[in-house]
């Protein structure tokens, strides 16, 4: 004890180690007590102070004392520079309201962050790591599963062979009959597939629209063991009712409607189990195959052909956003948050978010009947022309004001509950930005001033122009477009779909590639088309949307801005004009000086380029294979060695199978061409 009174008196003053010595009787009966305790604070030099704190008639001393403690304190004075900044803290919530919505807000994201973590585990789940219960019930599956991994790939040539598909291609048919005769998972890419004619062209869409699925149903047993591995719950602790027979299936899942404990009726989505694993390895075999046929088809026209492997690819990821429940939730949530103006007149279902992750989806069931019934809507008293125009009052506000819209607006899609339109499944949302919006607006104004210069330039801003790409035989095209609608005076006479539709086909036909967001916008708008005129034909969608788009115009025309963008045109015209001699000069010099170049442009003779191209090259083969034929002839009579048993050189030998062959691929690509 006297070698650790001394080591702490070290530091202190003669006053103040006086005064130590002085307090060391009275102070020892007190310490040896707490003598086990101070070994823990021996590190700090503050530790035999501190029993001095208590007594209170030492508290004026005490300061001197702790003073000198700081000193070796000093070197951790730097490690607290948070210390003053945390007053900044109180800042943030100025209320107590805010400081509650910030503590709500930490705690949601913490639960998705946690909800998240869950279910990428359950994403890369093997069925081997299923619950026992859902192990059982699928151990047939999952034995027919690894049986199929193993001769999957045999499975899919047989049925390309089936089909002569690598001799016809991807013709629209063929394609449709071999994702029939594939199952199931290839039917609903084919239907994924069918509304996304930004990724294939309108035959193929078209033609793909004619499949059907033959599903079998879920087993209910196992609909709700996947429901209970996801919920973590027992399912009788979540319904008070859950119906076994699916409201519909399909090939990734079904819905079963069911009763929550509070009451509310709602539609549960469940994902097939094992359906995410096996649409997954059947991408990998398709990539491989696209590959095959991309070097088999190398020579056959661009124009003709689709490029396989970016649609696999784009195809790939749209299925991803199938597989995931969360993407149709938070459609779900973005559309009723945002798209929804008065509920009275057009709403959604409410998303129940405790009950969805990424292999279910439970939303508030609609309890209502299609809006193709118009029948029945008569029957039940409603007005089905009232219907249309809300239905079309808010699609229009989608795309307008909000710049997200249904990509899928079919009547199926659209249910009437107790007269309320009511919008469902949002596994396919378009997005506008302001800036195609403006394009629209700028392509349905032109349109109705007949301006060729402005209609030319949006559709050329709409999407991405190639090397091949005529500025002039666009404008030429566009002057027979609208001759057609010359004699059009209302917009009553003129149809949104076809009008769009005949654009598109405009722009691919001059090589401009449109983003799938436009694609899928005129896709969505021939669908809506059709709902509305089943329920009010009288009602014209392009005469409502040009309405609202002149309306746009009007609000956001600034005309103090126009007389300065006219100005800064006339100063550029002007400088121009100013330097028309000089450029004529030198011109004129270079004319006399023989250094003249003249530059044709040859744009719209590409195809004749390639046609030219391809003849040239195929003579040339075939040429080469009549030279190579006749000259192993020649070789057959010589004495050349090595010779084959038959007495003929080998070096012949090999020369006439390798004509032939060549002959063979030569004569078959020419006419394949045709």
């Amino acid at each position: 004890m006297a070698e650790e009174l001394k080591n702490v008196d070290t530091p202190m003053t003669e006053a103040e180690e006086t005064k130590a010595a002085a307090d060391l009787p009275v102070q020892e009966p007190d310490a040896q007590p707490e003598l086990p305790e101070q070994p823990e604070l021996s590190e700090q030099p503050e530790a035999p102070e501190q029993p001095e704190l208590p007594e209170q008639p030492e508290l004026p001393e005490q300061p001197e004392a702790s003073e000198q403690p700081e000193v070796p304190e000093q070197p951790e004075a730097p490690e607290q520079p948070e210390v003053p900044e945390q007053p900044e803290a109180p800042e943030q919530p100025e209320t107590a309201e805010q400081l509650d919505q910030m503590e709500k807000k930490k705690l949601r994201i913490a639960q998705e962050i946690e909800q998240l973590m869950r279910q990428r585990d359950q994403l890369k789940r093997a069925p081997s790591e299923m619950s026992a219960k859902l192990k059982d019930l699928l151990s047939e599956e999952i034995e027919t599963f690894k049986k199929r991994e193993k001769r999957r790939s045999a499975e899919m040539l047989a049925v390309f062979a089936k089909h002569n598909f690598y001799a016809n291609g991807f013709t629209p048919v063929e394609l449709r009959t071999t994702l029939e005769d594939l199952g199931p998972t290839y039917v609903k890419i084919g239907q994924i597939m069918s509304s996304r004619v930004d990724m294939l062209p309108e035959s193929y869409c078209k033609e793909l629209e004619k499949l059907r699925q033959n599903v079998k149903e879920l087993d209910p047993q196992i609909a709700r063991a996947v429901i209970e591995q996801e919920t973590g719950r027992p399912i009788d602790e979540i319904y008070s009712e859950f119906r076994d027979k699916p409201l519909g299936s399909a090939s990734i899942g079904q819905a079963h409607l069911a009763v929550l404990k509070d009451g509310r009726k709602v539609v549960t989505k469940v994902q097939r189990p094992l359906i995410a694993d096996m649409m997954r390895k059947d991408f990998v075999l398709l990539k491989k195959f696209a590959e095959i046929l991309a070097i088999m088809n190398e020579d056959k026209d661009d124009e003709e052909m689709v490029d396989l492997m970016s649609v696999i690819e784009e195809l790939e990821k749209v299925t991803e956003e199938e597989l995931d429940c969360r993407v149709e939730a938070e459609n779900t949530r973005y559309f009723k948050e945002h798209c929804i103006e008065d509920e009275t007149k057009v709403t959604c279902p409410d998303v129940i978010d405790e009950l969805t992750t990424e292999r279910i989806f439970t939303m508030t069931f609609v309890d209502g009947y299609s809006v193709s019934k118009k029948d029945r809507l008569i029957e039940d008293g409603y007005d089905p022309d009232k219907i249309g125009y809300a239905i079309l009052e808010n699609y229009v506000h989608q795309i307008l004001d909000v710049g997200s819209f249904h990509g899928d607006p079919h009547q199926g899609n659209i249910m009437v509950a107790h007269g309320v339109p009511t919008w469902i499944d949002f596994g396919m949302i378009g997005r506008l930005s302001n800036q195609d919006i403006n394009v629209l607006q700028s392509l349905v104004l032109s349109l109705l001033e007949q301006d060729i210069e402005a209609l030319t330039n949006a559709i050329m801003s709409m999407g991405a122009a190639s090397p091949r790409t005529s500025r002039n035989k666009l404008m030429e095209d566009l002057e027979g477009f609208l001759s057609k609608y010359m004699s059009v005076t209302s917009a009553d006479d003129l149809d949104m779909a076809v009008l769009l539709e005949e654009i598109t086909e405009l722009a691919s036909s001059n090589y401009i590639s449109l983003p799938g967001k436009y694609t899928m916008l005129v896709r969505s708008i021939a669908t809506i088309e059709g709902v509305i005129a089943q329920l009010c034909p009288e009602v014209n969608l392009f005469k409502i949307l040009s309405e609202k788009l002149m309306e746009r115009a009007k609000q956001s025309f600034d005309l103090g801005q126009s007389f300065i963008n006219a100005g800064k045109d006339v100063l550029a015209a002007g400088k121009k004009t100013a330097r028309i001699p000089v450029l004529a000069s030198d011109a004129l010099n270079n004319m006399v000086k023989g250094r003249m170049k003249l530059n044709l442009d040859l744009s719209g003779f590409e195809d004749v380029a390639d046609k030219a191209f391809f003849t040239v090259k195929y003579l040339m083969l075939a040429l080469f294979a009549c030279v190579l034929f006749f000259g192993s002839c020649l070789l057959c009579m010589t004495d050349i060695q090595p010779k084959m048993p038959n007495d003929m050189p080998l070096f012949a030998a090999v020369g006439l199978v390798f004509s032939i062959a060549l002959a063979i691929y030569t004569v078959r690509r020419m006419w394949s061409r045709k």
